[in-house]
């Protein structure tokens, strides 16, 4: 590394005196603008080659040097185990525990296998644990804490690993090279047909990019990929043992991309791979109103039919509303029907644009039941829910804070929701 580092230096030295040769002024005056280099074309330009190069073995020295693997994790906890002791008289005798004297004779017996161990025996991470009356800690708790550290670690290099910028984000395609390449290493997938693997990247990216890219960047950091609870939903499929009925609440499972999937297969009337939107409105109950489809569609990416001049939705931009409509309470979902309640683009709503949502569910249930709420009984009702900051309007911040926004939503947009509601 030192001859590394040395080789460097004197390269950059060699390229600062020939740029003094040719501009003198760069020996008092240093350089204080570079010209914005044009973007290269990755699979043509050596620059981006050699970075992801550069980039992918500093990380196979990070994981030999600094991560953990499974054999030391077993020297840790044979350390801890030899080290433990019960405490005399305590109810739960059975738990063993270590001193700070103890947890410093195990981080120097680790230090022989190697400087990796020192990172997880710090006197501040003793601190973090419960201590009883002697100043002990419990090694089960402590034990998990470093596995869970290790996990995320080696979750961060894999990812990191995608990365082709290096930038700490992963691109949409990014993205689904992870989720491509971690397909076979999954056991909840292992009867996943090849053909259908596309399908089920765009199904499992999606709600990536839905929760975690919430200005629709494109891009989704890492570090917010490790803090969410997305990741640990997917690498859930990594159990040997079958999911049972948990499998059906897993957006990552196989029941349920097949499930998504076939939804959109069924709602696609004419096969030609789009929807459009009398077949979008056939969704779930059935009863979605016309003015929401058509919000839909106004707002969100749509292409036109070539023949008929219609405009029709793809498969990832059904999989956004798919994903809005199952989590309609989270702030992600709001953001996402907040553009199509937001018909004039003020910020707000007020009393007229419940008034237009809600004459549409009014037309829809008409036929089915002649006593339905008023438009002010439910614009009340509402106002109610919400208990919005400035009086006679409601924001979207209004919304997520109320913990009412889903059920606010559904009365707006969808017929038979607003019915079960009234009806509860």
């Amino acid at each position: 590394e030192q001859a590394e580092e040395a080789a460097f230096l004197k390269l950059q030295e060699l390229q600062r005196e020939e740029e003094e040769r040719r501009c003198p002024s760069l020996r008092s005056i240093p350089r204080f603008y570079e010209r914005k280099a044009a973007p290269l074309d990755e699979s043509t330009s050596l620059r981006p080659r050699v970075l992801r190069e550069a980039r992918s073995r500093l990380l196979q020295r990070k994981s030999s040097k600094e991560l953990l693997d499974e054999e030391d994790l077993h020297a840790i906890l044979a350390q801890l185990k030899a080290h433990a002791r019960r405490v005399p008289g305590r109810v739960d005798s059975e738990v063993e525990v270590i001193d700070y004297q103890s947890f410093c004779k195990i981080r120097k017996e680790l230090s022989k296998r190697g400087e990796r161990f020192k990172q997880y025996f710090l006197p501040s991470t003793f601190l973090k644990f419960p201590r009883d009356f002697s100043g002990c800690i419990a090694i089960v708790p402590f034990f998990t804490f470093v596995v869970r550290k290790v996990n995320l670690r080696q979750t961060r290099v894999q990812l990191s690993y995608y990365d082709a910028l290096g930038c700490g984000y992963l691109r949409e395609k990014d993205m689904e090279n992870f989720i491509f390449e971690m397909i076979p290493t999954l056991p909840q997938l292992n009867s996943l047909q090849e053909e259908f693997y596309p399908f089920y990247v765009f199904t499992a990216v999606r709600k990536f990019f839905f929760f975690l890219d919430a200005k629709r960047t494109g891009r989704v950091w890492i570090r917010d990929l490790l803090s969410s609870q997305i990741l640990p939903e997917l690498y859930e499929l990594r159990q040997e043992q079958s999911l049972g009925a948990a499998a059906e609440s897993n957006w990552f499972s196989m029941q349920s991309a097949l499930k998504v999937y076939g939804a959109y297969l069924y709602l696609d009337l004419d096969q030609n791979g789009m929807l459009s939107k009398a077949e979008l409105s056939r969704f779930g109950s059935g009863m979605l109103t016309d003015v929401f489809i058509d919000r839909v569609f106004e707002e969100y990416q749509t292409y036109r039919d070539a023949e008929t001049g219609e405009r029709e939705m793809d498969y990832k931009t059904f999989l956004d509303f798919v994903l809005a409509m199952e989590n309609k309470s989270t702030p992600q979902a709001i953001q996402y029907f907040w553009k199509l309640l937001d018909i004039h683009h003020t910020g707000c709503i007020d009393g007229f644009v419940i008034n237009y949502f809600f004459r549409a569910i009014r037309r829809v249930l008409h036929s089915k039941s002649p006593d339905i709420a008023s438009v002010d009984d439910v614009k009340d009702e509402i106002f109610d829910m919400v208990k919005s900051n400035k009086p006679g309007v409601i924001t979207m911040e209004d919304l997520i804070r109320c913990r009412q926004g889903g059920v606010v939503l559904s009365m707006l947009f969808d017929a038979a929701a607003f019915w079960l509601y009234d009806n509860r």
